[in-house]
């Protein structure tokens, strides 16, 4: 007598749309076998998916089979979109099958497989639901595509939103609180560039119970769903590009823009500050750089006889340490250096103005440049285009010289769009005296501050690392405004050919002459920001 197997295979789709049941195929197959004279050996349950074979009852099955006390020569399914909708994953499974001296058998769609015609005819069962498979996924991407460039976004939805329906049917994301409050909170903290970002995620997830991982957070901080834009991705001969949202965003674009400037700038580039916020008697780890060899110094503690002893120090082989609550002081003892006489406060916002004046002189300048650049570009890419149009010029390289130059022209745009926004929005009057008057409580801010406002006044004031060498700190570059004051506290304003490499007990600088550079607006808003 013959002894087969019965597969019966349906997934939750297809049960609920098409009305497909276990039973159905359980009482269909048992009725082939009896009136058959086939035994049944055992009946094999599946709620999976036909795509692949990576199927956990089916998985089960092709261990069992591989035993010499397996009995069955035959595996019976209804139909061959029961066994597989994936053709060539299909016939892999049926040579192992054959080899295992078991034949595939649907009872509706019976084959014999040692006619060699009869394979045309299984290939058309197998490939037909694969067909049938892809184009409904087909469907399914172009109606989401399109819901996309229509401003909806598919899927769940990020932190900070919920999904609900309309009463129509039709679906859309909500803002909702809290989590909404603290992705706004993050992004803003992140754009004053004081600190890493996953210190901003290790403090959000103390707002109202946050619990969210540093890729989770590093995902959302680089989602545009939170400026109101949605992204569409590149497919065939349609290029990526944003189209604005349907749902209320939560941050400007602006914002949006200035936290990915700073994220891949820290990536690219380590600044002043360091990964780890550390301990409160280290609030200079990771801003410090060793005299000796230049590498970043760390901080530690060493336990004596009678107390522990903490210091800055580099790695074992270079040596290098100091007392950490002493050199703490002579840092304190440097920004002290930036307080300043009042009487003097007038005329440094007016040397100040000055400067800004003589650095606006070449803004428009540099916009017409910007301008002539971007349309040179457009025109490099309709040249390109008219050749191509013409054979003069391959498919592939074309593709390759428009992605290119768009690439250049938005990057441009960029630029441009920023210095736009700058010109209007900054207040440069109101924004030199904020700063000056905040300079005035530094000292006590920083004393009084707890270890997050005693990192984010050090690297502001030192944008880059600082050099201690025991005595005095040496850095090539310092903030606008505290430059500025730092200068005229000391006499320095005339002194322009002072030697960077004396060192003294004051902080030596590259250029001793107070300039302007583009990060003039970010220096002032930042001690702005951090004096109110």
């Amino acid at each position: 007598m013959i002894i087969a197997d019965l597969y019966i295979r349906v997934s939750t789709d297809e049960q609920a749309e098409k009305g497909y049941s276990q039973r159905d195929q359980d009482e269909r197959l048992r009725r082939y076998c009896t009136n058959n004279d086939i035994s049944i050996n055992r009946v094999i349950y599946e709620d999976h998916s036909a795509k692949s074979f990576e199927r956990p009852e089916w998985k089960k099955y092709l261990l069992e089979i591989k035993k010499k006390s397996h009995k069955s020569s035959l595996v019976l399914f209804t139909k061959w979109d029961r066994f597989s909708r994936n053709t060539g994953d299909a016939y892999q499974m049926i040579s192992l099958l054959q080899k295992n001296h078991i034949i595939p058998q649907a009872i509706e769609q019976p084959l014999d497989m040692s006619v060699p015609e009869n394979k045309l005819m299984l290939a058309i069962y197998l490939s037909t639901p694969e067909v049938e498979n892809d184009r409904r996924a087909l469907n399914t991407f172009h109606g989401m595509r399109r819901a996309k460039k229509e401003g909806r976004l598919m899927g769940i939805a990020p932190y900070g939103y919920i999904n609900r329906s309309h009463e129509d049917g039709k679906k859309y994301i909500a803002i909702k609180d809290p989590e909404a409050s603290n992705i706004i909170w993050a992004f803003n903290e992140i754009s004053k560039g004081h600190i890493p970002a996953d210190h901003v995620r290790l403090q959000m997830n103390k707002r109202e119970g946050v619990s969210m991982s540093r890729s989770a957070f590093a995902k959302a901080m680089r989602n545009p769903v939170y400026c109101g834009k949605i992204y569409i991705e590149d497919y065939k001969q349609e290029e990526a590009y944003y189209t604005e949202g349907k749902h209320e965003a939560l941050i400007s674009e602006r914002l949006f823009n200035q936290v990915q400037y700073i994220m891949d700038k820290k990536r690219k580039v380590e600044g002043p500050g360091g990964r780890v916020l550390g301990n409160e008697r280290f609030p200079l780890r990771g801003l410090l750089v060793c005299p000796r060899c230049g590498k970043n110094l760390t901080a530690s503690g060493a336990k004596g006889k009678s107390r522990t002893y903490y210091y800055y120090h580099c790695h074992y082989k270079c040596g290098f340490r100091f007392d950490s609550d002493k050199l703490n002081e002579l840092f304190e003892f440097e920004i002290s250096k930036l307080e300043y006489n009042p009487i003097i406060k007038e005329l440094m916002k007016e040397i100040l103005l000055d400067n800004y004046k003589q650095f606006t002189c070449d803004i428009e300048a540099k916009r017409k440049s910007i301008s002539k650049e971007i349309n040179l570009l457009n025109e490099k890419v309709a040249n390109a285009r008219d050749k191509y149009l013409v054979d003069k010029l391959d498919e592939e390289d074309y593709k390759e010289i428009k992605r290119i130059t768009k690439s250049q022209i938005e990057q441009l745009e960029q630029e441009l769009q920023q210095m736009v926004s700058d010109s209007k929005e900054l207040d440069i009057r109101t924004k030199i005296e904020n700063a000056l008057d905040g300079m005035e409580n530094l000292v006590n801010l920083y004393q009084q501050g707890d270890l997050q406002t005693k990192r984010t006044i050090g690297c502001l004031i030192f944008p880059q690392k600082v050099e201690f060498d025991g005595k005095s700190f040496q850095t090539p570059k310092m903030n606008i405004v505290a430059q500025c004051i730092y200068q005229y506290n000391n006499g320095l304003g005339n002194k322009k050919n002072r030697h960077r490499r004396v060192k003294s007990s004051n902080v030596g600088l590259v250029n001793l002459t107070v300039g302007y550079s583009n990060s003039f607006f970010t220096d002032l808003e930042s001690v702005f920001k951090l004096c109110c």
